[in-house]
């Protein structure tokens, strides 16, 4: 773990992170706009209430405080990942729906398809950094075909979109953990810390 307790590794960790938190600023923004055009354009009340969906990630985190910044980060990754095969999902559903008829629809989707995955990719190299590859993606294959009607989809997707905002925001949060500078390890926070 020498590398990661370096001036120059922690320099580039507090870098990484301050970009990862824009990034995932910009991304909640987007994901919010996309969620406005997607209640709009699916027809859908946009305070329709959506249970917990199957194969979506929560960001709410038990004992969060106690998580160590490589834990964080996995949890991240993981997320990230699901939500990368469920937005590809949706996206092919649009189009199956759709088609071409709403093209601004399916390029925001699109659009925030391609910040999902650059997302996952600094996450990545976040692990690399902290002394700890990625894990494999194995098993993390795109979602089964849904076999839900067209009303369900397009409820699981608000819920996608909605969850989705919410790991952005504590994407951030995480990341600002990370980038505080701890004592002794690099990836520990103090039982004092607090999001």
């Amino acid at each position: 773990m020498a590398t990661a307790d370096s001036p120059s590794a922690a320099l580039r960790r507090r870098d990484l992170c301050s970009r990862g938190i824009r990034l995932a600023g910009k991304m909640r923004s987007d994901v919010v706009d996309l969620l406005d055009t997607y209640v709009e354009r699916q027809g859908l009340d946009a305070s329709a209430s959506v249970a917990v969906v199957e194969g979506v990630p929560v960001a709410a985190a038990e004992r969060w405080d106690e998580q160590t910044g490589t834990q964080r980060l996995l949890e991240n990754l993981a997320a990230y990942r699901a939500f990368r095969a469920l937005l590809a999902q949706m996206l092919e559903e649009q189009r199956e729906q759709l088609g071409e008829a709403d093209a601004a629809l399916g390029q925001a989707l699109a659009a925030v398809l391609l910040q999902v995955s650059a997302f996952a990719y600094h996450l990545e190299e976040l692990l690399r950094l902290e002394s700890r590859g990625p894990p494999s993606e194995e098993g993390a294959g795109p979602p089964p075909p849904s076999h839900l009607g067209l009303f369900e989809r397009k409820l699981r997707g608000l819920g996608v979109l909605r969850e989705l905002a919410r790991w952005a925001v504590r994407s951030a949060r995480d990341l600002r953990q990370l980038a505080k500078p701890s004592p002794g390890t690099s990836s520990a926070p103090s039982p004092a810390e607090s999001p």
